[in-house]
């Protein structure tokens, strides 16, 4: 059975209600909706609470997806919590941390534009985040691209999502900035995050993650140590200043 992804329309909704559709062998919790971001496309999982109607507290440690993007199996700390399908929980995530992540997820999107080259992977943290770039040499211009970047965030741009065919993206392959990590396919269309101010685009790319809803919410960022991952590889850290 599939599970309402609440987090992918309404990214600043903490909890809600669900039933549970089932329990996996290793004890995860399946719910038909869930506001947990399951771990992917470099974003950890939420953390947080299952609460039952009688106010049980069953702590959730990571959420992820089990073999499909169509399902979160919701993994909670070690117990016999005596759940079976049909019972209604409520969810709550950690929402401190939630919002550090996306706050972090957004500053990364507008790095990749600081820095336009093809991004081989990235990590994303509450305090800090990364991207790798395919790129011979680091640029000498670090300051101006810190600069730049602190003013894009500043200028409060907003940050919305949007839907395509698959076909649509299979013929604008220049919205993929990932080159080892392609977006989900097989469910006839994607998730785009547009960051904007009316006519003027900031970005557009294919995404599955949490965001803020305007560049503002980030806050000042500043540029980390950048590592030297192979011929032509740099690895960029991001940190909030």
């Amino acid at each position: 059975m599939t599970c309402e992804f609440l987090f992918r329309s309404q990214p600043y909704l903490s909890e809600t209600k669900a039933r549970v559709t089932a329990i996996g062998d290793d004890g995860s919790i399946h719910l038909d909706r869930t506001v947990f971001y399951g771990q992917s496309g470099g974003q950890p999982g939420d953390r947080g609470m299952l609460v039952t109607s009688e106010g049980k507290e069953i702590p959730i440690t990571n959420a992820i997806h089990p073999g499909d993007k169509t399902r979160i199996a919701h993994l909670p700390e070690a117990g016999d919590w005596h759940l079976k399908p049909g019972d209604v929980l409520t969810c709550k995530i950690d929402w401190e941390r939630r919002f550090e992540l996306m706050r972090m997820h957004t500053a990364l999107h507008l790095l990749s534009v600081a820095f336009p080259f093809p991004v081989t992977g990235g990590s994303i943290g509450t305090d800090k985040g990364r991207l790798d770039f395919d790129i011979p040499d680091v640029p000498q211009n670090l300051d101006e691209i810190a600069s730049k970047l602190n003013r894009t965030i500043t200028e409060n741009h907003t940050v919305s999502q949007e839907w395509i065919s698959e076909a649509e993206l299979d013929a604008n392959p220049e919205l993929v900035k990932t080159m080892k990590v392609k977006p989900p396919m097989g469910q006839g269309r994607v998730r785009l995050i547009r960051i904007a101010s009316g006519n003027t685009l900031i970005d557009l790319q294919p995404c599955g993650g949490t965001h803020v809803a305007s560049t503002g919410e980030i806050g000042p960022v500043r540029l980390g140590k950048i590592q030297k991952k192979g011929k032509q590889n740099r690895r960029v850290y991001l940190h909030f200043a």
